[in-house]
């Protein structure tokens, strides 16, 4: 099995981002979030709160969204065009997509692409809490082996070298920029 970061590696961006941006234009309600998402966003980049702190506060204009699962699908119709061509054409039944992004987010574009199994960090679509730890770096790896104990990974791609910890459980990784893939650099998976 293949296994997938999605943000610049599947998806061309960060589609968390652009998801927010999209809500923020679209939903005029959902814009009086905007002070707290700059705020906390300007925290974190303090490092004065946690990355997962960062991201409720960012994800909590959900509550602000009166249909959340249609502007999900909305969003999806204008941007499933950032899906690289390299993996549209290189794409099988039994793929793995394990991302950071929110659950609620990646599952109908995951669907959609006929992408078999999806880890994501689980985050209330109605409140923008996550429910546990923000699925990245040693997290992904605990995640898959909760899921999927005894699988074995032929390939892992990810666009940051932060997924190490997901590149060593394959037997070949693969960094991603753009549509060019290049394996791993060795000295990253010690």
């Amino acid at each position: 099995m293949n296994v997938f970061d999605w943000d610049g590696t599947i998806y061309h961006g960060d589609s968390s981002k652009d998801f927010v941006f999209y809500c923020f234009k679209k939903y005029k309600k959902a814009r009086k979030n905007i002070p707290k998402c700059l705020f906390f966003g300007f925290l974190y980049g303090i490092r004065i709160v946690k990355k997962l702190t960062f991201k409720q506060k960012l994800f909590s204009f959900v509550k602000d969204i009166e249909d959340i699962d249609k502007a999900v699908l909305e969003f999806w119709d204008i941007h499933e065009k950032n899906i690289h061509m390299w993996y549209l054409n290189m794409k099988k039944p039994d793929d793995v997509v394990i991302s950071a992004s929110p659950e609620f987010l990646l599952e109908p574009i995951c669907k959609k692409l006929g992408i078999g199994t999806m880890m994501a960090s689980k985050t209330d679509k109605h409140t923008g809490k996550f429910d546990g730890k923000n699925c990245h770096g040693e997290e992904k790896v605990r995640r898959f082996r909760e899921l999927m104990p005894d699988a074995e990974v032929d390939e892992f791609y990810s666009d940051l070298y932060c997924d190490t910890p997901m590149a060593r459980l394959a037997k070949r990784a693969y960094i991603v920029k753009g549509e060019n893939l290049t394996p791993w650099k060795e000295s990253k998976l010690k």
